[in-house]
């Protein structure tokens, strides 16, 4: 099981936190949220590496797809994606 990456930031006068997570061996599913103001996510995406388990590599791939699946999921932000969902009220 690999350690999770966790980074607070600002999006558009919002502070942000996006948290990415990987179930372990058990249950391998890496899982990355994007949380607003007061914890509320507003984002996820989830990706299976069931394929990799048995891999000699699989830590060092893990670690490389929550890498990937962390990016992705900012650049959507980026682009403005989800700016209907964490709009101020």
């Amino acid at each position: 099981m690999q350690i999770g990456f966790n980074h607070n930031f600002k999006y558009r006068d919002i502070t942000c936190h996006v948290q990415t997570e990987d179930g372990g061996a058990s249950n391998p599913v890496i899982t990355t949220h994007l949380f607003k103001d007061g914890g509320t996510i507003f984002a996820t995406s989830r990706s299976s590496y069931a394929a990799l388990v048995n891999d000699p590599d699989c830590e060092e791939k893990v670690r490389t797809l929550m890498r990937e699946q962390t990016t992705a999921l900012l650049k959507d932000l980026k682009s403005g994606k989800f700016d209907h969902l964490i709009a101020s009220k």
